[in-house]
């Protein structure tokens, strides 16, 4: 279980890192990532919830791992919803020479994370900033260019790191940086996608399609919701929000996307909820079968029949998502 003492003490937080009620979720149903208000992914988890994070500033500093895609002058409005009952995030920013939208959502076909930069009005210069760091953030890759197009290729191990860009990319201080502009209609589109280290790069998807094929594919299972109750808005965002922590291979249920961050800062109550814990499965399970999602009971059924195995007496607090008894506790030495 990656955790212990991982969260980092008061004197070392980053005062430019956000509140974490500032940061929306999206996910794939294997992995996830956390964005906050100004477009910053401080983390993110490839290929499965319980991965050691690539981007860990969440937990540490910008160092430690981040994407930031932004408006490179001050933003005068900032505003951000999903995109009706979908896990696709839009943030709008207003400047004084126009408007721009991000879009960030990660594809239903897993391992892709995309962002989409859209033109609404005027001209916008953007900025991006992109640290990769395996490892919860420890870890500086082998980082190389690709053969066609604007993108870069990071290895670290057994995991890869393709960023495919719509704009050139710079190389600056084991970082990745670009300064690009914005104009009304243009998208600009950039694709980060994982695989293991020892394959070809992997196959990206077309952004755009992409965008499409996902918010199809949420609205459908949200559409499958049976509460048509008064609260129904923050009710179908909720399910949405406990959909996107089911683990779709097994059908186990992480409990929440992150790690380490501790019940009071510089405490030692810092657990892993990127696992699959039997008691808040449950809570969970009553909510979805509640409003009609009854495939998630199924599959999290199975999953609990191959976790417990031929001795029900002994039954642990947590499991990997695949039903994994052994999860070794381990500090992350910043």
């Amino acid at each position: 279980m990656d955790g212990g003492s991982g969260a980092a003490p008061t004197d070392r937080l980053d005062p430019r890192v956000a509140l974490i009620e500032d940061h929306a979720l999206i996910g794939d149903c294997h992995g996830s990532a956390l964005v906050t208000r100004d477009g910053t992914i401080d983390w993110l988890c490839l290929p499965r919830f319980d991965s050691a994070a690539c981007f860990a500033a969440l937990l540490g500093r910008r160092e430690n791992g981040w994407w930031r895609i932004a408006p490179a002058a001050s933003v005068s409005r900032q505003s951000r919803r999903y995109l009706g009952d979908t896990m696709v995030l839009e943030t709008v920013f207003e400047t004084a020479d126009g408007t721009i939208a991000l879009i960030d959502f990660m594809s239903v076909q897993p391992s892709h994370l995309i962002r989409i930069v859209e033109g609404r009005g005027g001209q916008v210069q953007c900025q991006l900033d992109l640290v990769i760091r395996f490892d919860h953030g420890l870890t500086i890759p082998w980082v190389t260019s690709l053969a066609e197009g604007h993108g870069i290729r990071a290895i670290s191990g057994p995991d890869q790191l393709i960023v495919r860009a719509g704009v050139p990319l710079t190389g600056v201080d084991m970082a990745t940086t670009a300064t690009f502009t914005v104009i009304s209609g243009q998208r600009i589109h950039f694709i980060m996608s994982h695989a293991g280290s020892h394959l070809p790069p992997p196959v990206a998807p077309d952004p755009d399609a992409a965008l499409i094929e996902t918010e199809a594919w949420w609205r459908r299972w949200s559409d499958q919701a049976t509460y048509r109750g008064r609260f129904h808005e923050p009710v179908r965002r909720s399910l949405l929000t406990l959909k996107a922590l089911t683990y779709a291979p097994t059908g186990g249920i992480a409990a929440a996307a992150t790690t380490s961050l501790p019940e009071k800062i510089g405490g030692v109550r810092n657990w892993d909820y990127r696992y699959c814990w039997p008691r808040d499965a449950s809570f969970t399970l009553l909510a979805l079968t509640g409003a009609g999602h009854l495939k998630e009971a199924r599959a999290w059924g199975g999953w609990l029949h191959r976790a417990v195995a031929g001795a029900p007496g002994q039954l642990q607090a947590l499991y990997g998502l695949a039903g994994e008894r052994w999860l070794p506790e381990r500090e992350i030495p910043w």
